[in-house]
C-alpha cells in the first residue's frame, strides 16, 4: 500500500498539449506525468473558460430572466410564493433573483475551485491514512483537475445545443440531456437533484479520478476507483438531501 509518488516516472515528459489531451484517449500517460510535475493551472484555466463561455453564449440567446423563469417553473412553491407577492413586489423580486444568478453563475469558476480544493483534501486524507499512501496536496488538486476536463466537453455540447435552438427547458445547471432527470418530476427534489447529479459526465470524472490516484500510488485501481465512488455517492444523498429540504 506505499505510495509510488516519489518513483520516477519511465515515460517521456509531456507537453501540457499531450497532457490535455492524454486525459481522454490515454489518461495514464497523463496521471503518471503528475509524479513529474503536479502543476494543475492550466486545466483550471480550461474549466473556468468553459463556465464563462457557456454562461456567456446562454445569456445572449436567452437572457438570464428566462432561465429563472424555467428554473422556476421547475420549482412550483417557489414560482407559488412569488405569485402572492403584489406586481411590483414580484418584480422587484425576480429582479434581486436574476442579479443573483448572473452573479453566482459568472462566478462559478471561483466556486469550482474552493469545491475541487475541498475534495482534493478529504481524498489525501483518504489515500493518506485509509491506505498508507504518501500523496501530496498538489497532487491530488491535479488529479481533479484533470479528471474534471470533462466538464468542459458537457459546457461545449451545452453551447452548441444552445446555438442550434435549445432552451425552452435549459437551465445552466443541467445544460445538456447526460442523465436521467428528465425523466422524473421535478417537484420530487430528492430524486431529481440525485438523478441531476448521477450525471454521465461526472461518471467519466470518477473514472478518471480513480486511474488518477492508481497512477500516482500503488493501491489496486478497483480500490481507488471504490473510494472516490463512495465519495461520489455520498455527495449526491447528501446534495439531494438539501435540494428535499430547502
Amino acid at each position: 500500500m506505499s505510495t509510488a509518488a516519489a518513483v520516477p516516472s519511465q515515460q517521456p515528459p509531456l507537453s501540457e498539449v499531450e497532457r490535455l489531451v492524454d486525459t481522454f484517449i490515454a489518461p495514464s500517460k497523463t496521471f503518471t506525468d503528475l509524479r513529474r510535475s503536479s502543476n494543475w493551472v492550466v486545466p483550471f484555466l480550461l474549466i473556468a473558460l468553459g463556465i464563462v463561455a457557456l454562461t456567456f453564449v446562454a445569456e445572449k440567446k436567452l437572457g438570464f430572466e428566462k432561465m429563472v423563469e424555467t428554473q422556476l417553473a421547475m420549482q412550483p412553491k417557489q414560482a407559488a410564493r412569488l405569485d402572492q407577492l403584489s406586481p411590483q413586489a414580484r418584480a422587484a423580486q425576480m429582479e434581486t433573483i436574476v442579479k443573483f444568478n448572473k452573479v453566482f453563475s459568472y462566478g462559478s469558476p471561483v466556486i469550482v475551485l474552493v469545491f475541487l480544493v475541498i475534495v482534493a483534501a478529504v481524498l489525501l486524507g483518504t489515500f493518506n491514512f485509509g491506505t498508507g499512501a504518501e500523496l501530496t496536496f498538489n497532487q491530488c488538486i491535479a488529479v481533479c483537475m484533470y479528471a474534471s476536463l470533462t466538464s468542459v466537453i458537457k459546457d461545449v455540447l451545452g453551447i452548441i445545443a444552445l446555438l442550434v435552438g435549445a432552451g425552452d427547458n435549459f437551465t445552466l445547471q443541467n445544460p445538456v440531456a447526460s442523465n436521467l432527470s428528465g425523466l422524473i418530476d421535478p417537484s420530487s427534489h430528492f430524486l431529481y437533484s440525485a438523478a441531476m447529479y448521477a450525471d454521465a459526465f461526472s461518471i467519466w470524472t470518477i473514472a478518471l479520478a480513480g486511474i488518477g490516484f492508481s497512477c500516482l500510488t500503488r493501491v489496486k485501481r478497483g480500490t481507488c476507483l471504490a473510494i472516490v465512488f463512495g465519495w461520489w455517492v455520498l455527495f449526491i444523498l447528501v446534495m439531494a438531501g438539501v435540494a428535499a429540504a430547502f
